[in-house]
């Protein structure tokens, strides 16, 4: 009952609102890099993909009830990640009830959130996801998978994600930094074609939630 509470709440705000939220974070790591990142990628998609999503996201922590409201949160950083037990409670059943939450390394965080996702789903096990799965079809084609935006180790980008009854529910994507691309152009210099490619995958990710 209590699953079906909470997927009510997420249907609803679905429906009545589109809003995305930005996961505040305890461990030290730097959850608030890239601040430029999701407002650009939320006007690219609503002009894209005519998403009519605040272009502002919210900020909310991983135990908090708002967690509910939003179909969609976002983390990223550089360093340490810690979930106590009742963000990982809450975060379960946020997922579990309809939520999806996109983790991006953006560099440096790997070593810790591998851990803390264990804690999340202890009987689930991070799966690469192929390149022929939806989200890299749709509405822009990414035939090799997870495009490359910054080069930190010389590893190729992956796309790791947990499955729950064939659903996608969490999506880590890995040597890639896709935050980094969706910045203003000045913070990273990246090329026009780089940050179009970042862009394109952010909204692939914005369409995989709010359009199927």
């Amino acid at each position: 009952m209590k699953n079906y509470f909470y997927f009510l709440i997420l249907f609803s705000t679905t429906i009545f609102s589109q809003e995305i939220a930005l996961l505040k974070y305890s461990g030290g790591g730097d959850w608030y890099a890239n601040p430029t990142s999701l407002p650009n990628l939320i006007r690219y998609a609503n002009q894209n993909i005519n998403t009519k999503i605040k272009t502002k996201a919210v900020t909310v922590e991983p135990s908090s009830p708002e967690l509910f409201s939003y179909p969609f949160v976002h983390m990223t950083g550089h360093g340490n990640v810690v979930f106590n037990d009742s963000d990982v409670i809450n975060l379960r059943n946020y997922m579990l009830s309809g939520g999806f939450l996109h983790i991006d390394d953006n560099y440096g965080m790997d070593q810790y959130i591998r851990k803390e996702i264990k804690k999340i789903f202890p009987n689930n096990d991070l799966v690469e996801i192929p390149a022929n799965h939806p989200i890299f079809q749709k509405p822009y084609t990414f035939a090799s998978g997870l495009p490359k935006i910054h080069e930190h180790d010389g590893k190729r980008p992956q796309a790791f994600g947990i499955f729950e009854n064939n659903r996608l529910v969490l999506l880590y994507t890995y040597e890639c930094d896709l935050g980094d691309g969706w910045e203003d152009p000045e913070v990273h210099n990246n090329p026009k074609e780089v940050r179009e490619k970042a862009l394109r995958m952010g909204t692939n990710i914005l369409n995989y939630i709010f359009c199927n």
